[in-house]
């Protein structure tokens, strides 16, 4: 099948369809290409803009953590207890997450009125099911910590077991942030949803704050660790409460709140929901369960863990903030243009989706490559974490930066999928990539068995649990992408590929760019040197990558290329 011309990064396009007898809203309800484009680029600003400020604070509570405890036994032994309610927090009340989407998918092609009463219900379905996991939590504390961190010694055991059960009300709290979150962006308001996570970095680097003006140094002492993890995960569970709250009014404004209790399940939106909800669930779960998988194989390699916190929060910064701003904007317009006659308006859009996620994924992953060692030492080498602590986050990151474009390009995916109303596929290959995940995390840390190192040759170690996941992630995005072509009766793959295998190209030309500038030049010792290496070799590798991808033919980089030129043309314009 094929596409229409001029499918840009943000770009507006027609849509079809109308209103239907049910009175859901059909795509013709959106407005002319030109509106749409800007709304599109308007919702992109807004997410962009409060995602910005989400991600630079998560990037602060990072960096006081990291010279507060380092790679310590509290932040080491809080990895482990937050694997549970934050694997809860991100997969039920995250941007993007099934909760999320699923109430997007379906509040966003139905009358305003009758969102309310399906968000109540299932508020109210998800809630008491929730609590019941929140006391697991509380209880069973001890031998989960036990589950997911069997190599842990009895100090980090214990302290684990303290911040989990701090932590176990986030539980309840992950599912109604979602939920609420998801139904606003129904409504189209984003700028709430996006900024919220501030909340969750300012609690904790206020709590860390206090703690360091009572301690002062002895933060990190061995014998003030208790108080620390206690301090940390109380001040994380406050966050996660703050989120929930905030949304409260919004919801109550946009006529989307009751503050009743309904066990309506059979009403016809909640049904849609929950077919969504359900596979999606699951699926994305399946995917955390990796996680888990990966931190079994970490907890016999000292600090590992806490290296894989520090170093999954310098991707996620970028990537979370691209993702919402490529996905929130895009997810409502995928679930409008489901109809058999916005089929070619559907393909246009996931292209739009794909391309711009490797353009930005591409040239991001090799930077993470050949500036891990001057990225890390900027961001976290001060106080407790050393120049041994910012190796081992260093091998890390140049790991993860090998697979991103290929967790946002599947996440795209995903959501195709989610609009479609099918969870169930994205959920098959997921449990295939749980045992995948097994296989090539056992291989590439040596193949550890009761014996000793089966495959001492392929040991990585740390850097092996990340390519491990990054390889699953490779294998189940290149899978959705032939299941949507089979979906959809055909794509244009091979344009497709050979557009993103130029972006390749150029991807990687422009990392080895900066990092020759990074490992030639003489850069000032300190800070300042720090932040010129970054900055500068940075720059001229993503200047590089951007002339080479668009000499290349790309259309989204010259369509990128051009409104760059357009802007400074603008600026640098002699005015009157």
């Amino acid at each position: 099948m094929g596409e229409p011309a001029g499918a840009g990064l943000l770009s507006g396009g027609s849509a079809h369809g109308g209103v239907r007898p049910d009175g859901r809203i059909g795509a013709s309800e959106w407005p002319r290409p030109d509106r749409m484009a800007k709304s599109l680029r308007r919702i992109a600003l807004v997410v962009a803009v409060a995602t910005a400020l989400s991600k630079v604070a998560g990037l602060v509570r990072q960096t006081a953590i990291a010279a507060a405890f380092g790679v310590g036994i509290v932040y080491d032994a809080y990895n482990y207890a937050y694997v549970l309610p934050g694997f809860l927090l991100v997969l039920l009340g995250g941007i993007n997450g099934p909760f999320h989407s699923a109430m997007v998918s379906v509040l966003a092609r139905r009358p305003r009125e009758e969102g309310a009463h399906v968000l109540a219900t299932i508020n109210t379905l998800v809630g008491v099911a929730l609590v019941g996991v929140t006391v697991l939590l509380v209880v069973a504390a001890d031998p989960l910590i036990t589950l997911v961190g069997p190599g842990l010694d009895g100090p980090r055991h214990a302290i684990a077991v303290l911040e989990l059960r701090w932590m176990a009300p986030m539980a309840l709290l992950a599912g109604l942030i979602g939920l609420g979150f998801g139904a606003l962006n129904a409504a189209d308001e984003f700028w709430l949803p996006s900024v919220s996570p501030l909340l969750s970095s300012l609690a904790v680097i206020a709590g860390l704050g206090l703690l360091w003006w009572q301690l002062g140094p002895a933060i990190a002492l061995p014998e003030k660790a208790v108080l620390g993890g206690a301090v940390l995960a109380g001040s994380t569970l406050l966050g996660a409460l703050l989120q929930w709250l905030i949304q409260l009014p919004a919801l109550a404004r946009q006529g989307l709140h009751q503050f009743s209790l309904s066990w309506d399940w059979r009403h016809p939106g909640v049904q849609e929901v929950l077919k969504v909800m359900g596979p999606a669930t699951l699926s994305s779960g399946m995917l955390q369960i990796n996680v888990f998988t990966d931190l079994f194989f970490a907890s016999g390699i000292v600090g590992a863990a806490a290296g894989l916190g520090y170093a999954n929060l310098l991707v996620q910064t970028p990537l979370g903030l691209l993702s919402n701003v490529l996905l929130v904007p895009l997810l409502p317009v995928f679930a409008r243009l489901t109809a058999p006659g916005d089929r070619s308006e559907l393909v246009t859009r996931i292209r739009q989706g794909l391309m711009a996620s490797s353009a930005t994924m591409l040239p991001l992953g090799a930077l993470m490559v050949a500036l891990a060692e001057p990225i890390v030492g900027l961001v976290y080498e001060r106080g407790a974490f050393d120049v041994q602590a910012a190796r081992l986050v260093g091998g890390l990151l140049m790991a993860y930066g090998v697979g991103m474009p290929a967790y946002l390009g599947r996440d795209v995916l995903v959501r195709v999928f989610y609009a479609l109303g099918d969870g169930t596929t994205p959920f098959r290959f997921s449990m295939a990539g749980i045992g995948l995940n097994v296989v090539f995390d056992w291989l590439l840390v040596g193949g550890p068995t009761p014996w000793g190192l089966q495959l001492p040759a392929l040991n990585f170690g740390a850097p092996g649990l990340v390519l491990a996941t990054v390889a699953v992630n490779v294998i189940t995005c290149l899978l959705l992408l032939l299941a949507l072509q089979t979906r959809l009766g055909g794509l244009p793959l091979r344009r497709w590929g050979r557009d993103s295998l130029l972006l390749l190209g150029s991807a990687v030309l422009g990392g080895l760019v900066a990092w020759l500038v990074a490992s030639t030049v003489p850069w000032p010792a300190g800070l300042v040197g720090k932040v010129l290496n970054c900055g500068l070799s940075g720059g001229l590798g993503l200047g590089a990558y951007g002339l080479l991808a668009s000499a290349a033919g790309v259309q989204e980089a010259r369509q990128f290329t051009v409104q760059i030129r357009r802007q400074l043309a603008q600026r640098l314009k002699p005015r009157a």
